[in-house]
């Protein structure tokens, strides 16, 4: 009996979470077409800073961070929760360990040792994994690649795609596949920055001197919530984990507004009565600084955003600048490009697959991954769901490749 044939477009989590569970059975051959010179470029970076993989928090509260799609998504997590991860990672001889914060991390804070594990697994289970091989598009049911010995074309008798979105070009996540798809009848969202930096105006002055300095200890509020945490000033404006946790929030804001505000309280449990009464205190002689200084312990840049958001901060009572202090108001104009977003939304349309994440339009061809229209924080979010989202197109390869 011919051995059926599996294509698998895209060498990252959920290219390589598909390969893995396809292959396990030993019963098709698969094989992992990257465009880039090496599989998981994009998983390598992200394990520059420790690699997150995934996130300790209770289950339910984990599967509801994936806003719009988490219907959809809730399956596929289901049948690989963040545990299953974790034991996943153990078994290829990488144990982690839960943070502070509940992100988990490899103990080795590395990516490397989990990739070459995890890719020395595929090739002993048979998976051939072709680097440099570029999916153009389709025609007439065959797949057509640009290769280093020229142009080829693949049929297999079923096909997962696994692009990733359009954050981080360099590494392959280029959304050249959107046109191609397309023109396929397959519907696609457009793609818009996620778990990225935002624009702001910032005064001459205080850009200068304070670009590159972060923000600790501060509370955000916005649609999304309140998040605690800490971000950074950029010559542009505001980025990191803080920024972060709002920046749906804010960028949708932006597109119906023109512009979004995020509530920072600059000093969290710390009562407004209580600031008031500090702030009378001081001495009408003290300059506006030093009377924060003293009366709140205000650092050096919380004082100068206070100024910078509210230029009247300083002519403000007492009572005023304890709600400002609880609720300063951060307006931002625009996200940063998408080219430096971690991550992206948009991307095919979750009404244009079925629940075994096949495509409507090209019954055989299913997709997976950040190329679908999801998005969620950061926190080991987005590679859990990346790899669950693999699994779970691999197990509607299984069921149509069984069809018969």
């Amino acid at each position: 009996m011919r051995q059926k044939t599996v294509a698998i477009f895209g060498g990252g989590p959920a290219g390589l979470a598909a390969a893995e569970c396809l292959s396990a059975s030993g019963h098709v051959r698969v094989t992992v077409y990257e465009a880039m010179p090496t599989v998981g470029r994009k998983f390598m970076l992200a394990g520059k800073s420790g690699l997150n993989i995934t996130h300790a928090e209770p289950y339910e509260r984990f599967a509801e961070r994936f806003g719009a799609a988490n219907t959809f998504l809730r399956p596929a997590l289901d049948a690989f929760r963040p545990e299953d991860l974790r034991a996943w990672a153990k078994g290829l001889g990488t144990p982690t360990f839960v943070g502070t914060s509940g992100r988990v991390f490899p103990d080795v804070m590395k990516a490397s040792p989990l990739l070459r594990a995890w890719r020395s697994r595929l090739e002993a289970q048979g998976v051939t994994i072709l680097t440099r091989h570029k999916f153009i598009g389709f025609e007439r049911g065959a797949a057509l690649l640009d290769t280093p010995e020229g142009p080829q074309q693949v049929v297999a008798d079923a096909t997962l795609l696994a692009f990733g979105g359009a954050s981080w070009p360099r590494l392959g996540s280029d959304a050249a596949w959107v046109e191609g798809l397309r023109g396929q009848g397959v519907e696609i969202a457009p793609f818009r920055p996620a778990n990225c930096g935002f624009e702001r105006a910032w005064s001459e002055n205080f850009r200068e001197r304070f670009a590159g300095e972060p923000v600790k200890s501060v509370t955000a509020r916005s649609d999304a919530g309140a998040t605690q945490g800490e971000f950074v000033i950029t010559r542009h404006g505001v980025e990191g984990s803080l920024i972060y946790a709002h920046s749906a929030a804010l960028r949708d804001g932006i597109e119906a507004q023109r512009q979004a505000t995020l509530f920072l309280d600059l000093v969290p449990g710390r009562d407004r009565e209580r600031l008031a009464r500090d702030l009378e205190r001081q001495s009408a002689k003290l300059s506006f600084s030093n009377r924060l200084r003293k009366a709140v312990h205000l650092s050096p840049v919380k004082v100068a955003l206070l100024r910078e958001c509210v230029p009247d901060a300083a002519q403000r009572s007492p009572s005023e600048l304890a709600n400002l202090l609880k609720a300063l108001p951060l307006t931002v104009s625009q996200p940063r490009p998408i080219t430096e977003a971690i991550s992206s939304a948009g991307g095919i349309r979750l009404s244009a697959l079925n629940e075994n994440y096949m495509l409507n339009a090209l019954p055989g061809v299913f997709a997976a991954g950040e190329m679908l229209d999801w998005e969620a924080p950061t926190g080991g979010y987005l590679l859990t769901a990346c790899m669950a989202t693999g699994r779970a197109a691999a197990r509607g390869v299984e069921s149509w490749l069984n069809r018969s």
